[in-house]
């Protein structure tokens, strides 16, 4: 199926997943389950390959793959002390620590 056809109400997911060596890793995908358990079997990124995923930490839909990318990127570039952040102030229980500052 070519982009252009898929259907306008398929909901896209942003994830954000705690990973081994308490990283973060962000993604996203139309089948939240599926995806997740191939970060958890190696098959889904290089990253969660490396660094297996422990739990997912976040999650919400977005209207459409195009909105969903611009979100995506947009996470990445924030840096790690503001994505702990964010999980706290959302209530989401945060098992790992910041690092100490240097």
């Amino acid at each position: 199926m070519d982009r252009a056809d898929e259907p306008a109400s398929q909901a896209w997911v942003l994830y954000l997943l705690e990973c081994a060596g308490e990283r973060l890793y962000a993604g996203i995908t139309n089948d939240l389950g599926a995806r997740y358990a191939a970060h958890r079997a190696g098959r889904g990124a290089r990253f969660t390959k490396a660094f297996p995923p422990v739990r997912i930490v976040a999650a919400c839909e977005i209207a459409s793959r195009s909105l969903a990318l611009k979100a995506e990127y947009a996470l990445k570039r924030q840096p790690r002390a503001r994505k702990v952040a964010f999980l706290v102030a959302s209530g989401t229980p945060v098992h790992f620590t910041e690092p100490a500052m240097a």
